[in-house]
């Protein structure tokens, strides 16, 4: 018999619906111990949050997260609010007893990650961010193969997080859909949403950033702000474009715009090494390209990995060879590997202490842009 974990979701948005369908389909086709109880989504709007709570079969609502924290019947809560929110009610959480799943980037800035750090560990509560793209099959398979030496040393990393939705001179800045462009409730542009993510899996693929180099531009320099119906000077970054030393002596560039036009969400990284490189691209993501230097001279070349198979990182658990799955199916492998290592007690990556590294070269990044030089990371 299953084991229940009363899940309390904050914030009804589009990485809500992400996460609930995580929590509704892991069981189907993972074995656990565990299985998610959708107990009660928070959200401030109690029409909206009713809708919501209806609609993913959660039990009920609360539209204040201090009670939803504070509820005896919840296990662990899940934070899918914008990002100046989550230090507040992650700690609340921590201190509360209670797990902690936490939206990407973990926090505004470093201070903040720090604290959430030391109270989770001094409560002993188990943590995880939402880094959702280590999760790719593709990518989880470059991290073995990484692992498996196949690469040998590394020489290069590059990676790019490519949108364009933002080049409208007239598109507001702040309120519940366009929070991301207001630096109150973001903390940066497109370093604290997309290259975060590069930045992690660069980390868990190819290990710690030392410094880095980086370049920001604010392309339009002032928005009407939806809260206050003023316009008002714009501080998050449009595009960011960084160099960096690995600690293990490649180097990495990186490069994040929401001013491509053409791109939706290109994101893409390639690894050159001694032996082989690989590369990755998220509008295939169940492909992952490979090249081995060593293979006999008249075959050498790119191999297209179709990543479908049953001896594949988690397509085990899904379907027959050669049917791929998608973006959702990320969240899914999140949560049944939380669900797992909750039953054999291991740490599930990223913690908040891992995500924390993250935070550093984010901070790094945006403090080497304001100074113009090579800034090291923490």
């Amino acid at each position: 018999m299953s084991k229940s974990l009363n899940i309390g979701l904050v914030g009804y948005g589009f990485m809500g619906r992400t996460h609930s369908n995580g929590y509704k389909r892991a069981n189907d086709f993972f074995d656990l111990e565990y299985r998610p109880v959708l107990k009660a989504v928070c959200g401030r709007n109690a029409d909206n949050a009713k809708a919501f709570a209806d609609k993913w079969q959660y039990e009920s609502f609360e539209t204040d997260w201090k009670k939803l924290v504070e509820r005896d019947d919840i296990d662990a809560i899940d934070i899918c609010t914008p990002n100046n929110t989550h230090a507040e009610i992650a700690i609340a959480a921590a201190k509360a007893g209670k797990m902690v799943l936490c939206e990407k980037p973990l926090s505004m800035n470093t201070a903040e990650g720090e604290e959430m750090v030391k109270v989770a560990e001094e409560a002993g509560v188990k943590t995880t961010v939402w880094y959702n793209y280590r999760r790719v099959p593709a990518v989880t398979l470059a991290k073995q193969l990484i692992d498996e030496g196949r690469l040998g040393k590394i020489f290069h990393y590059r990676a790019n997080f490519l949108q364009d939705w933002t080049i409208n001179a007239d598109l507001p800045q702040g309120g519940a859909a366009l929070w991301r462009l207001d630096a109150a409730a973001a903390g940066s542009g497109v370093t604290g949403d997309l290259l975060a993510h590069c930045i992690d899996t660069a980390i868990w693929l190819n290990g710690g950033i030392k410094d880095v180099n980086a370049m920001t531009e604010t392309f339009i320099k002032e928005r009407q702000h939806n809260l206050t119906g003023k316009v008002e000077k714009v501080s998050i970054d449009d595009a960011c474009a960084f160099l960096c030393h690995f600690s293990n002596g490649s180097l990495g560039l990186f490069e994040s715009t929401r001013y491509a036009r053409g791109h939706k969400a290109l994101y893409t990284f390639e690894i050159n090494g001694e032996h082989a490189s690989i590369k990755w691209d998220l509008h295939d993501l169940h492909r992952l390209e490979y090249f081995d230097h060593r293979d006999d001279s008249l075959i050498r070349g790119w191999h297209d990995v179709h990543v479908t198979d049953g001896d594949m990182p988690y397509m085990g658990n899904w379907w027959v060879p050669g049917l791929q799955i998608g973006y959702e199916h990320t969240f899914v492998h999140q949560v049944a590997d939380f669900l797992k290592d909750l039953e054999t007690g291991a740490v599930t990556q990223p913690d908040f202490r891992t995500a924390l590294e993250t935070q550093k070269v984010c901070d790094a990044v945006l403090n080497s842009a304001a100074n113009r030089q090579w800034t090291e990371v923490g």
